[in-house]
């Protein structure tokens, strides 16, 4: 019998697993409660009922295979964004695309570089294509530009920025971010994970604030990715469909190391609606920001640490275990993400519901802390 643990490069039996937010059905099964999911961050309203009708159309020829490049999807991205279609590349979600350039970027000997507290799928892109990433730490609970230009050197290839961050929700000041892309080496690409741009877009206009300039990048041929996805506002989690844009002669790579037919053309009917259905989108937004303000509100009214979001979640400091609260909360009948994972053993993210789904986290928090304080 082969031995799996002698055969398989030690950098892949090293490697940790992507830990998933839990499913609902199975914390059902556990609970013996019915329960609502706040802890993968997704649409609390679900997909444009455009997008639904374009998929069971679309579901008519299911036994042909797609359109390779989403051709159709790809025109109306690069209109949108005024760029040009041999900019963009679409995959099977953005966490693919993630894969693709750790794939396509590092080796034995070559480095990533992102912050500790960040998207955990960065470990898993830089490692298993036998590179190293290095972690370091935060400031003020988000990215320290200048603690990552000076653990550039000449073995770094990339460095992954989340804007906003996924956990803690901070944002990155734009213009700090443009001097930092003026000061890294052009034979570092600096990926800008922009899966919350909706939200943080939103927010920015709300405040009177900039927030992102990373198309401008793009467009001035700068060594830049920016990776989006129709997974968080848009409501299509599932069907799994992201895109990243960039310099053409660096797509031209990354396209040849993406799996044939990765975006189906259930995935590409239901995102070409989804787009149409700006109203579906605005009334995501709307309800997300009205959430964020009640929630916090309410937290801090607990007593908890809440961080200001750019996103649709909530990050929230815990005096307890988190993994702990999080099993406790659920028995309530909500799903939430301890944090544990992220290296933040007492913290928790808690995605931003309808009215009725922050109201009963709130009402199942209130009642596990009671608990917890008569113990």
């Amino acid at each position: 019998m082969t031995k799996f643990d002698e055969v398989v490069p030690a950098h892949i039996r090293a490697l940790g697993g992507y830990a998933a937010g839990k499913p609902l059905k199975q914390a059902e099964k556990e609970s013996g409660v019915r329960c609502i999911k706040m802890a993968s961050n997704e649409n609390p309203f679900g997909p444009s009922p455009l997008a639904i009708e374009a998929m069971r159309e679309a579901a008519a020829e299911v036994h042909l295979y797609p359109d390779n490049e989403a051709t159709e999807l790809k025109n109306d991205l690069a209109a949108r964004a005024n760029v040009e279609p041999d900019q963009i590349l679409l995959t099977g979600g953005s966490t693919q695309f993630l894969d693709i350039i750790g794939r396509t970027l590092l080796a034995p000997g070559l480095k990533a570089i992102t912050s500790e507290r960040s998207f955990i799928v960065y470990p898993i892109s830089a490692r298993a294509a036998g590179g190293e990433l290095v972690q370091v730490p935060m400031q003020g609970d988000t990215f320290d530009l200048d603690a990552i230009l000076a653990a550039i050197d000449e073995n770094t290839r990339v460095i992954f920025i989340a804007n906003p961050n996924n956990p803690t929700g901070t944002m990155v000041d734009p213009v700090a971010l443009d001097r930092f892309i003026d000061r890294v080496p052009n034979y570092v690409t600096v990926v800008l994970d922009e899966a919350y741009y909706d939200f943080a877009h939103y927010f920015a206009m709300k405040r009177g604030l900039d927030f992102s300039r990373s198309l401008d990048y793009v467009r001035q041929g700068r060594n830049v990715i920016v990776l989006r996805t129709f997974s968080k506002a848009h409501g299509l989690a599932a069907v799994r469909c992201g895109y990243g844009f960039g310099p053409a002669a660096l797509i031209r790579y990354l396209s040849k190391m993406r799996t044939a037919f990765s975006v189906s053309s259930l995935a590409e009917a239901g995102a070409l609606a989804a787009l149409r259905d700006e109203q579906h989108v605005q009334k995501s937004l709307d309800n997300n920001a009205a959430g964020a303000a009640w929630l916090t509100k309410k937290l801090s009214e607990m007593g908890l640490r809440v961080l200001p979001t750019w996103t649709n979640f909530l990050y929230i400091e815990t005096a307890e275990d988190a993994a702990v609260l999080a099993d406790r909360i659920q028995q309530e009948g909500v799903i939430i993400r301890p944090l544990t994972v992220w290296g933040a053993p007492r913290s928790i993210r808690v995605t931003v519901g309808t009215p009725e789904q922050n109201e009963k986290f709130i009402a199942a928090l209130t009642t596990v802390m009671q608990q917890a304080a008569v113990q």
